[in-house]
């Protein structure tokens, strides 16, 4: 994956979004791996054209469907949907525009804050905010997070 490409991408557009998922918990200072980049983005209609806009050029592809499939990710796309898995020629890309556990964009914001990740100034999740979609989510490998969270605040884990 690509991560600075993609992440200088979508600031060069000016696309509003928060750094979630696995490159969060890595920037959080927790030791794994990830094989995608996961942002929550606001779904008003000026950052849906500029995430659109941003996307355009590396090609964004829908993760898992027939490749013969038609899909063109565009303003139209972005708001009829919500979540979209994606391939694209910098990486797999998830867009969320509802984080289980948190909400929409506003509140994902809210549980987020401004750090350093690949030399640019960005939002992203706080661990209480990770705690929170991770709990929701439920999955086994969220569950895996969650201990590495708790390790992280110093929690005991029984």
């Amino acid at each position: 994956m690509k991560l600075r490409e993609l992440l200088a991408r979508l600031v060069e557009h000016q696309v509003r979004f928060s750094v979630i998922g696995g490159v969060a918990l890595i920037a959080r200072g927790v030791q794994r791996s990830t094989e995608d980049l996961d942002i929550a983005y606001a779904r008003d209609r000026e950052n849906l054209a500029r995430l659109a806009k941003a996307l355009a050029p590396i090609h964004p592809r829908l993760r898992g469907v027939p490749a013969d499939l038609p899909f063109v990710l565009d303003e139209a796309s972005l708001r009829s949907g919500l979540n979209f898995t994606l391939d694209t020629d910098e990486g797999p890309l998830d867009l969320f525009g509802e984080v289980p556990g948190l909400g929409t964009f506003e509140h994902v914001d809210r549980a987020s804050d401004e750090i350093e990740i690949a030399s640019t100034r960005l939002l992203v999740l706080t661990i209480e905010g990770l705690e929170q979609a991770k709990r929701a989510a439920g999955r086994p490998k969220d569950l895996v997070d969650l201990g590495y969270l708790r390790a992280l605040k110093g929690e005991h884990i029984s």
